[in-house]
């Protein structure tokens, strides 16, 4: 059975899945046709149920519960940082900025920032464009993720707030960013289907220096040392299995979005098994 297998074109995901992209596994009987989309775009995708097996943001759950499971393993967790709110260098060290651009108002880094400061102004642009856009002054602020985390400093910018930081200290939690969900479809196949998935991340894990090599090309510039620390950040034990506190801080995450009218409303989280 081929499933598709839809992922950020990333560092982290690219190590993450780096063993069934590389043929190291023994994967009975199925087979999976990686599809790479910036992470809004498999957001908006998951509305429609495109894909078999899919990252998304915990921020989009709400939307997309309706064709998906949750899975425990695959998460991106921010264990005390996460999505940066950054200002060109030179800007006022006290100043907050009124208008931020985001990568998608279905992103967790979008949800995060609106808990962080409910009067914000957001403009939404492609991801790896926002870094561009505050120095080149058409935007006060942006809101960074990916790789920029590490890269913000050398084009000029300065970090304003670090929300994975902000939330860790307001509710004693991780971040959770980023999930993967099996679609409804295959809820019999569920424990088979995340039995390979997690046996992928361990691979990884367990091989890091070639699982590292295949995730370089996805990398966007980053040099090894980089691309190693950024891998590291949300590709680890939370990966393999988000576990009851991890499940417990996509539940604070959503339950703060929802009684602060972001999220229209919080669905019963349907978790598989790894």
């Amino acid at each position: 059975m081929e499933l598709t297998l839809a992922h950020s074109p990333d560092a982290d995901d690219a190590f993450m899945f780096s063993a069934l992209a590389l043929g190291k596994l023994e994967i009975c009987g199925y087979s999976f046709k990686h599809v790479l989309q910036d992470i809004e775009t498999l957001n908006r995708a998951a509305l429609e149920g495109v894909y078999d097996v899919s990252a998304i943001s915990f921020h989009a759950y709400p939307y997309v519960a309706k064709n998906y499971l949750l899975l425990s393993c695959g998460a991106s967790v921010g264990d005390g940082y996460g999505p940066l709110v950054v200002v060109p260098a030179d800007a006022p060290d006290e100043k907050v900025p009124a208008a931020v651009a985001v990568p998608g108002e279905m992103t967790t880094a979008y949800l995060a920032l609106k808990l962080w400061r409910p009067s914000v102004k957001t403009k939404v642009l492609p991801f790896d464009q926002i870094a561009g856009a505050v120095i080149n002054g058409q935007v006060e602020g942006g809101l960074i993720i990916h790789e920029g985390q590490i890269t913000y400093p050398q084009e000029g910018l300065k970090k304003i707030i670090d929300l994975g930081a902000w939330w860790k200290e307001e509710t004693g939690l991780p971040l959770p960013l980023g999930g993967n969900v099996l679609h409804r479809r295959h809820e019999n196949r569920a424990a088979e289907i995340d039995g390979l998935l997690r046996q992928a991340i361990g691979w990884a894990l367990a091989h890091r220096d070639e699982a590292l090599s295949h995730a370089l090309s996805y990398a966007r510039g980053l040099g090894k040392e980089d691309a190693d620390r950024f891998v590291g950040m949300y590709v680890n034990a939370w990966t393999l299995d988000l576990g009851e506190q991890g499940r417990r801080a996509v539940d604070e995450l959503l339950s703060r979005g929802h009684r602060a009218g972001i999220i229209g409303q919080k669905p019963a989280l349907k978790w598989t098994a790894c």
